[in-house]
């Protein structure tokens, strides 16, 4: 072709990297393909070097085996609700005065006002202050015990607060012995999770150890157990992502207790209360989701030279990752993002806290953002279109070991969940994972006020990756 040619023919662009000067020349009227490219390691040398290294033809057999096994326990885990009890009595650790709180660790003094309040509003519920004022002195006094959920074998939602007289889900993982906590849904909204605290927060909480709690650990001693991987499996082909769309899951948990809460001794009017606050939220199913992922990725943690990630969770400030291969409660840590989506009214973006909670272990495990092609009535509360939520279940394979064949999901050619990201694959495409999640005020006192899309931050990986070069 010759260069008269180039400029008098309708011109065709490939662009690379920033998306806005494709943007630009598809606004000139020009053809462009955009090609979704970033440098690996962000193109930072020390990452570079470390990703090159554990690419290293020796290193990355022995880090393959490893992920194979990591994925392997993941697919066989069978988490299976077998009880609910008070954290005081269930929860490794749990004292009278531990608070317990998503995300990686944190001090008082840097939490994030969502999770403040809902710390003071667990020490008034728990008798140790008799008002906000005084459980603020008391939780900044440094007689409190803080610590992150996840370091005790469980999970929380949002702030993740968790206090000893909290009912508490207890999910065994079959056949590994593992166990995994987390508290009941105090369903949406103005509740403690998303940082309330007055005094209607309290009743509910008052009501829950008292009547709520109790039923379901009474219908568990009837029912024994339940299989949640394979109830988990049956919601998403009904339409639940799992993590913040339970309408199936809610719907089948309710309806495998119902039988087992009838029987209990409790009056007619207290049965009729637990029925009827189930069916105030789908939510009543999604902290069970929670457990039952958690109980499948400690599974797969502390397995040498595995690039897997086992956690990821945010406490409003900062968040964090563990990888399997480098074990333990080592965390590397990035700071907490923006979540993206649709408000409710009369609330303004910069009304919103960062992204907080431990509920992004539902897409460590594969559910959540990564089954959104599940789930494409999702759209209206998260944001986005439905093709874009279909695209995120796909784009999520380029980041992972392997699938779930356990969870399926129809739309996808009933391909199995997106299973065990990989710390190696995230660094060499770019591709953060996706997670859906609740917006809550960022201020103490007020709660839910949207919800929407969100990633971790890539310094996390950064940081992972340099960790587990060293270890080669």
């Amino acid at each position: 072709m010759s260069i008269t040619d180039l400029l008098t023919n309708p011109l065709s662009a490939v662009n690379v990297g920033a998306e806005m000067f494709a943007d630009d020349m598809a606004a000139q009227g020009a053809r462009v393909t955009h090609l979704d490219w970033a440098p690996p390691g962000g193109g930072q040398p020390d990452v570079i070097a470390a990703l090159t290294k554990l690419a290293d033809p020796a290193n990355a057999e022995r880090i393959e085996a490893a992920n194979a096994i990591a994925l392997e326990r993941i697919i066989t885990s069978q988490p299976m609700l077998v009880g609910f009890g008070q954290a005081i009595d269930v929860v490794p650790g749990m004292t009278k005065k531990t608070i317990l709180h998503a995300g990686p660790p944190i001090a008082f003094e840097r939490m994030a006002g969502a999770m403040k309040g809902a710390v003071t509003g667990a020490l008034v519920f728990e008798g140790l202050a008799k008002d906000l004022d005084e459980a603020y002195e008391l939780a900044a006094s440094g007689e409190i015990d803080f610590s992150p959920c996840h370091e005790h074998n469980a999970v929380g939602s949002m702030a993740g607060v968790t206090s000893a007289s909290m009912f508490m889900h207890v999910v065994e993982n079959r056949p590994y012995g593992n166990y995994a906590y987390t508290n009941l849904s105090e369903q949406l909204a103005k509740i403690l999770r998303m940082g309330a605290n007055d005094q209607s927060v309290i009743d509910r909480l008052n009501w829950m150890r008292d009547v709520f709690g109790p039923i379901l650990r009474d219908a568990m001693v009837s029912a024994k157990e339940i299989d949640l991987r394979m109830m988990l499996a049956q919601a998403i082909h009904m339409g639940d992502e799992a993590h913040n769309r339970n309408n199936a899951g809610t719907a089948l948990l309710i309806q495998a207790l119902t039988p087992h809460i009838l029987e209990s001794d409790f009056s007619t009017k207290d049965k009729q209360d637990v029925f009827n606050f189930v069916l105030s939220s789908d939510y009543f199913s999604g902290p069970t989701w929670m457990a039952t992922s958690k109980a499948a990725m400690d599974a797969a943690h502390d397995i040498p030279d595995s690039t897997v990630v086992t956690t990821m969770c945010r406490n409003g400030v900062e968040f964090g990752i563990r990888v399997s291969g480098i074990g333990g409660n080592t965390w590397f840590t990035g700071p907490a993002q923006r979540v993206v989506g649709p408000l409710f009214a009369g609330y303004k973006v910069e009304d919103s806290g960062l992204d907080i909670g431990d509920s992004a272990i539902t897409e460590t495990y594969g559910i959540g953002g990564f089954a959104m092609a599940a789930a494409p009535a999702i759209v209206p509360l998260v944001g986005g279109t439905v093709s874009e939520a279909i695209g995120y279940s796909k784009t999520m394979m380029d980041i992972t070991t392997g699938t779930n064949p356990n969870i399926t999901i129809p739309l996808l050619d009933f391909r199995g969940i997106a299973s065990a990201i990989d710390v190696r694959k995230v660094e060499d495409t770019g591709i953060l994972p996706v997670i859906n999640t609740a917006i809550a005020h960022k201020d103490a006192g007020i709660g839910m006020i949207g919800a929407g899309i969100t990633h971790p931050p890539l310094e996390a990986f950064h940081k992972a990756t340099l960790a587990l070069a060293e270890k080669f």
